[in-house]
């Protein structure tokens, strides 16, 4: 049993907890930080962690979709992980990796080798190792609950939904004089009502190719997961596609 297909029966309480009092479902907990595989993360929470609502930004150069998060997570409920680097790749054990390419050891690999020529086998073996042994804490606070599911925000400069149209199940392009806002979703219902929107939507369900992704992992362990791409620097746009989504979808 590996460390990840292990949380597929992770142990969760009934989200039937929210029915209690309002002033008790909304307290605003203090924020705090947490060193997850060797990445700081801020930890915002606001409420229970029965809300089934996981939020992530892990690239630290994509500063317009922290700067949405930090800012949506001060009064919904929720919990996220906000990485507080400001570079795009992170480093361990002195070698840089893509932290959205760490879920899996055949992703990570790839990622070590493609961002740093020439690292010694040795070295690529030693931060594997370190993945191994760390991942799993990880994984423990981005799963959501049953029924619930994790939101990523992402931005970009150039990539756009039509890279992705290739390697994806269904698409629905509502939007495509704007082809760098989009969502990528795994579970084909959430697909569903996300393509009546009028914004682009693509769905990858499959777990293969394996780049050691959060989608591919979503894919294969059967999570919900969203992502939202939006271009770098468009801050109302993209908070308003997260209010679009929150505000519709369970």
């Amino acid at each position: 049993m590996t460390s990840e297909t292990k949380f597929r029966g992770i142990t969760r309480r009934e989200l039937g907890f929210l029915a209690g009092p309002a002033v008790l479902r909304h307290r605003l907990f203090p924020k705090a930080e947490e060193t997850l595989c060797g990445i700081t993360f801020r930890t915002p929470r606001y409420g229970f962690r029965e809300s089934g609502r996981r939020f992530v930004v892990l690239h630290g150069d994509e500063d317009t979709a922290r700067s949405v998060l930090t800012d949506y997570m001060n009064d919904h409920a929720g919990e996220a992980l906000i990485v507080t680097g400001r570079e795009r790749n992170v480093e361990l054990l002195g070698a840089k990796i893509d932290p959205n390419r760490l879920f899996s050891r055949v992703g990570a690999e790839k990622s070590l080798r493609a961002q740093n020529p020439g690292l010694p086998d040795s070295r690529v073996e030693a931060v594997l190792a370190f993945l191994d042994k760390e991942r799993g804490f990880l994984l423990r606070r981005l799963l959501p609950p049953a029924g619930g599911r994790l939101f990523a925000l992402h931005n970009n400069r150039e990539y756009s939904v039509l890279d992705e149209v290739a390697a994806s199940d269904r698409t629905s392009l509502r939007e495509p004089q704007s082809p760098r806002n989009f969502f990528l979703c795994t579970d084909p219902k959430d697909f569903e009502l996300l393509s009546k929107s009028p914004f682009n939507v693509v769905l990858q369900s499959k777990p293969d190719p394996d780049d050691g992704s959060l989608s591919r992992l979503a894919a294969k362990l059967g999570f919900r997961y969203i992502n939202l791409e939006c271009p770098v620097g468009d801050y109302e746009g993209q908070l308003l596609l997260v209010r679009w989504l929150e505000d519709r979808m369970a």
